[in-house]
């Protein structure tokens, strides 16, 4: 007797929302939907979960694919199941969040599939539940910066604790007191004040700081 034959059969997908941080503001990369339903429309990265693969290791592969990066910082947000999600049939996917530098993405990959960089504020209309996916990441983003710093992926590798703070305060929509936040920031341990300074904002200039590699932290 086969096991499960009764079983209903669902089509299983990832949708990634893609962060990235560009001229002072959050975006998140979209691209023109190349099939139907809503052909053309504007979505999310994603796609379907091969047989053989796990949730991460489908999210990973239209990572690469998109951007043309591995190893990138990937997190679970949540599944999005409502059965009338999407027209095109009972699809269930789990939406992830990933941070990428842009300057790292293959930019020619990007542009083959018609790939945007949009800001955050600023997205066009979205297919099925694509923008609360975006929402619901982006609420995650800011309980990970709680306790993590975040800006390891996002910013350069060089930069100012005060575009450090600009990045917080664009994450979260809200100016935080500069003082303050430069209290909690150098009290993580997690940077390195670097010998060298930027001194194009102002004459006296700001030293520059860098994210402590792993074996530093240890």
């Amino acid at each position: 007797m086969e096991s499960y034959q009764d079983t209903p059969r669902y089509l299983v997908s990832v949708d990634c929302v893609i962060f990235g941080y560009e001229d002072e503001k959050l975006k998140v990369l979209l691209c023109p939907r190349l099939v139907e339903p809503n052909y053309g429309a504007w979505s999310l990265m994603g796609g379907f979960v091969m047989p053989e693969e796990s949730l991460d290791q489908a999210a990973s592969r239209v990572l690469k694919s998109t951007v043309g990066l591995e190893n990138i910082y990937l997190k679970q947000v949540r599944t999005f199941s409502e059965p009338n999600r999407d027209t095109g049939g009972r699809v269930i996917s789990q939406a992830y969040f990933a941070l990428i530098r842009l300057s790292e993405q293959d930019r020619r990959l990007v542009s083959s599939m018609g790939g945007q960089w949009w800001e955050i504020k600023k997205l066009p209309t979205l297919i099925f539940d694509h923008q609360e996916m975006v929402d619901e990441s982006l609420r995650r983003l800011q309980q990970v910066a709680f306790t993590n710093l975040i800006g390891r992926e996002l910013m350069p590798e060089k930069f100012t604790l005060s575009q450090l703070h600009k990045l917080y305060s664009v994450v979260f929509g809200k100016t935080f007191d500069s003082a303050n936040f430069r209290k909690k920031i150098l009290a993580t341990q997690q940077l390195v004040k670097l010998d060298e300074k930027e001194t194009m904002s102002s004459k006296k200039g700001a030293f520059y700081y860098r994210f402590k590699k792993n074996e530093e932290e240890q």
